[in-house]
């Protein structure tokens, strides 16, 4: 067996394979899932809003909150509800890696060449800077369904 985190259930090996992942309880793993998702989603935003043209340009940014939203309430958020579910079933000690499957992952990368792609063949502005605010918002906003998971984990 490897030293890949992503085993078939998505838990650490035992013994000493074990030794070298970082294994965490799932109250670890409902944090760093939300907090995740929101600290990406702020950076998008920060970054799109600086590709806004100013003035009336950042009314795009309302334009974002609501492509965003719709994204959000229909798309994300059974994607985060999907991850809460899985993080649940963990036993404490489970890899930290593990918050994604490996299929998440994989879109993941796939999703930060496409943005490394398109920064390179599109001139950052108003609709790069629309789009990158409407992906940003929706990752915070789909993490609220993160951070209540987490807060009735510590908090019962």
């Amino acid at each position: 067996m490897g030293l890949s985190c992503f085993g078939d259930a998505g838990f650490c090996g035992h013994g000493i394979e074990s030794l070298n992942k970082p294994g965490v309880s799932r109250s670890v793993h409902l944090f760093a899932a939300p907090f995740l998702w929101t600290v990406i989603g702020c950076f998008l935003m920060v970054r799109g809003w600086g590709w806004l043209a100013p003035g009336k340009g950042r009314l795009l940014f309302l334009v974002a909150g609501l492509f965003g939203t719709v994204k959000a309430l229909f798309i994300l958020d059974n994607v985060a509800r999907r991850i809460l579910r899985r993080i649940i079933l963990f036993r404490d000690n489970t890899c930290l890696g593990a918050i994604y499957s490996w299929q998440t992952w994989t879109v993941v990368v796939m999703m930060l060449l496409a943005g490394v792609v398109i920064r390179t063949f599109v001139q950052p502005g108003p609709f790069i800077g629309t789009v990158y605010c409407a992906v940003g918002w929706s990752l915070c906003l789909s993490s609220r369904l993160g951070w209540q998971q987490w807060y009735r984990q510590v908090h019962t």
